[in-house]
Parts: structure tokens; C-alpha cells; sequence
């Protein structure tokens, strides 16, 4: 995905954009969160609200869309999501809408601290079995891209990293993951960023799924990109075992996980350690299965 570059996003920026938009919260103090991730320059807002604004124009969907979408499916999910409490318009010269969400409290999950925890690994399969529960005929206009769509730009990525990773094991997994049967069944909902990032802890305990920017409908083998990124072999195992995914599910969900780690690796592995340390766990895992 081509993405340009932002106006520069700042407090002073985000100050203007509340407080003639909505006036109401003007009193509340702004704290920039840090580090964000790559989509969003993220404010806290008082202590109960977060202000949203997209880095790139690939993030500019979100806020409509959580703000249609989320309502109807937090119902039915057994963890909290964001709620959307305002969208804002562009203005300032900021070109995009932005969104105003309810704060949620926790930590980001770290595969340090939860990659051994089998009650981590059910609640993953909870929430993803609900989720696949709820109706998505409304939806079709949704569906997300099929895993082939990333085939050259993922051989391209293993030819970039040759000579950092086991090239040759990664095409092997793709190849077997392009080969493995599609979906083949009626849609289901997808978070489609599903990794570490998007899960708040609270006690040590999941929490809250956030950040719904690649929310789609129809095969589900994306979001089993957590069992890499998050997980063991043996908490792996169990969540696989709870989720009841199938051998060609799972390998589509394997070729995901190597597929988006690739892209996140080859485009900020350079300027980031962080993302450099979780995407390489991120495909180690996905080639161990």
C-alpha cells in the first residue's frame, strides 16, 4: 500500500481540532501517548477520552468505520472494544477525519509476559469465536483482499531479507500456504491486525481489542496471526485446539502471519528495534508452525 505523508501532527494541532470542533471538551488537558504505532498520533484526552489522528491517508477509514461498525459488534464480544464517541472533520490543514474514543485503561500485551498463559490462549479463541458468530451478510462490502493478492510483494520481501532469515524455508511456507484450499464457506468477521499491539491487559489478564482500521469479512486465517505473534508452541497449540481451526485454515493463518511480518519488517525493521524484535518472532514462529 502506497501511503503519502502527513501535515505535521502536533499538540497544538490537536488542541485547535478539539476545541472548535468540540467545544465542550476544550477544558481537558492533552497528553501525547507514546509511542504509537504506525497509523495514528494518539492524545489522551482528561482522563476518559482519546483523540485519534491518522499519520497517512491508508488510516483515514478507521474512524467512520469503527464508529458504524463497533456498536453492532460489542454486544456480542467478550472483551471491551473501542467506542467512538465523536468523528471529527478536517480542518487547520489537516487533510483527514479523525475520531474521539472512550479511554481504555490497561498495558500492551507482550509476548514476555503472556506468551506461557493458556487462559491467554482460550480467551484469544473466545474472543475470534465470537466474532466469527456474528452476522456478517450486512458486510460483503467488506471483504477483505485473499492471501494470493500479497504473493508478489511477499516474494520480494524474502528476497530482501536473504541472508537475515532461512529464505528458502520462508518460500516454502508460502508456497504452501498459497496451495492450501481457500474458505470456501459464508463470511465471516475479521479484525484483520490482529497482533500484540491491538491487545490491552489489565492484571495480567486480556482486557480489550483494539484499533478495528482493517476490520473485513470473509476468511478468518488473518487473524490467526496472534498465535504467532503473541504466542508458544504450547499456548499455540491450545488455542489452535480451543478455536477448532482446521489444517488449511491454519496454513493460510501461518502464510498471514509471514506475509504482514515481511511488510512490517522490510519497511521498519531499519528505524525501529521494537518492530525489528516482534515481527522476526512474528515469522520465526510462523515457519516453526
Amino acid at each position: 500500500m502506497t501511503v503519502e505523508t502527513t501535515p505535521v501532527i502536533d499538540a497544538a494541532l490537536a488542541r485547535r481540532l478539539v476545541d472548535a470542533q468540540f467545544p465542550q471538551w476544550a477544558g481537558l488537558p492533552l497528553r501525547l501517548l507514546a509511542p504509537a504505532g504506525s497509523d495514528h498520533v494518539i492524545y489522551r484526552l482528561g482522563e476518559e477520552l482519546s483523540v485519534r489522528l491518522p499519520r497517512h491517508d491508508g488510516a483515514i477509514e478507521q474512524a467512520r468505520k469503527e464508529a458504524e461498525w463497533l456498536p453492532r459488534l460489542a454486544p456480542h464480544l467478550p472483551l471491551a472494544v473501542p467506542e467512538v464517541v465523536a468523528v471529527g472533520e478536517p480542518g487547520f490543514g489537516y487533510p483527514w477525519p479523525w475520531a474521539v474514543s472512550r479511554w481504555l485503561d490497561g498495558e500492551v500485551a507482550t509476548a514476555d509476559t503472556l506468551s506461557g498463559s493458556h487462559e491467554t490462549a482460550v480467551a484469544l479463541a473466545e474472543f475470534l469465536t465470537a466474532l466469527h458468530r456474528i452476522d456478517a451478510a450486512a458486510a460483503e462490502h467488506l471483504t477483505g483482499e485473499p492471501l494470493a493478492e500479497r504473493d508478489a510483494e511477499t516474494r520480494s520481501a524474502i528476497a530482501e531479507v536473504r541472508g537475515t532469515f532461512d529464505a528458502a524455508a520462508m518460500t516454502e511456507l508460502w508456497d504452501t500456504a498459497l496451495a492450501a484450499p481457500g474458505w470456501g464457506r459464508p463470511l465471516v468477521w475479521f479484525h484483520g491486525d490482529f497482533h500484540t499491539g491491538n491487545l490491552l491487559t489489565t492484571n495480567g489478564r486480556l482486557s480489550a481489542v483494539i484499533d478495528f482500521g482493517e476490520l473485513g469479512t470473509g476468511d478468518p486465517a488473518c487473524d490467526l496471526t496472534i498465535a504467532f505473534t503473541l504466542l508458544s508452541p504450547e499456548t499455540r497449540a491450545t488455542f489452535r485446539s480451543a478455536l477448532d481451526v482446521d489444517d488449511d485454515t491454519w496454513t493460510r493463518g501461518r502464510g498471514w502471519a509471514l506475509a504482514t511480518g515481511l511488510n512490517a519488517y522490510t519497511s521498519y525493521a531499519a528505524t525501529s528495534p521494537r518492530v525489528a524484535a516482534q515481527t522476526t518472532r512474528q515469522m520465526t514462529q510462523a515457519l516453526l508452525g
